[in-house]
């Protein structure tokens, strides 16, 4: 099944949540059969809703206290300026409200999960881009590897400062071509890199709010490897389906390349 239009980050947090309506989630389903790097993150998102909400269930199901009354704090706040003692009752309703609309689930997530910000943030857009990209059979790249001058030239006005692209056929990867990539951070480029055995790395690069200058994070996600980094407001993430050991010296190769463009 073809999805009517394409599947955002937004939709798949909605997907997490039970938030989409049947057609919606029927198409986020059936995209994610076809990625399964973006399905096991997904999954384990699920994983963690579900533990939080069954931990936390006992809590919704109790009283609310009777120092919450809404009648009551007005009564007392009407009585006295503040009362020092009532303040932890206000951290408490925060928390049972936050728990019993329904966002106890996806909410607490960010509290254990990095934030969607910084290098975090780069390394799941790489692998998300990677999961769209890097297994396209028919056109994984816009502009191919005969036309890296034009691709260059046009991720250099995008992100308003120069970039360049790595030579890693030391390693055993080509440069095949590129595109420009949307992320909620702003435009990234996206260099895709072939062994010539159908085996692909994916580097996306864009500037960084935060975290600009970040030594090398080396992760795993599912089958795909990712090392990110930042340099000067500008990050890096390479990622491909490598044991982590064969990954981290082509990234290391890369940043040599980039620290001496």
């Amino acid at each position: 099944m073809t999805a009517a239009r394409p599947i955002t980050e937004d939709d798949l947090q909605a997907f997490i949540d039970n938030a989409l309506d049947a057609r919606r989630h029927t198409e986020v389903e059936a995209w994610l059969a076809a990625h399964p790097g973006v399905a096991e993150r997904v999954a384990a998102d699920i994983r963690v809703r579900d533990t939080l909400r069954a931990a936390l269930q006992p809590i919704v199901e109790e009283p609310v206290p009777a120092e919450l009354n809404v009648l009551r704090q007005w009564e007392r706040r009407n009585r006295s300026s503040y009362d020092r003692r009532s303040g932890p009752w206000h951290v408490a309703a925060a928390i049972l409200l936050l728990i019993a609309g329904g966002a106890g689930g996806w909410g607490l997530r960010d509290a254990q999960y990095p934030p969607r910000a910084g290098i975090a943030a780069l390394a799941s857009e790489a692998s998300d881009s990677y999961a769209v990209y890097a297994g396209d059979l028919g056109r994984p790249v816009e502009i191919p590897a005969a036309d890296a001058p034009q691709l260059v030239k046009w991720a250099s006005n995008r992100l308003q400062r120069p970039v360049s692209i790595p030579d890693l056929s030391a390693s055993g990867f080509e440069f095949i071509g590129g595109r420009l990539v949307p992320t909620p951070h702003g435009p990234a480029v996206l260099y895709i890199f072939d062994n010539g055995e159908g085996t692909r790395l994916a580097l996306l690069s864009r500037n960084m709010k935060i975290d600009k200058e970040a030594p090398m994070r080396l992760e795993n996600r599912g089958d795909l490897a990712l090392v990110s980094w930042a340099k000067d407001g500008l990050g890096y993430s390479l990622v491909g389906p490598l044991d982590e050991a064969v990954l981290h010296p082509i990234a290391d190769a890369a940043r040599a390349q980039f620290d001496t463009a």
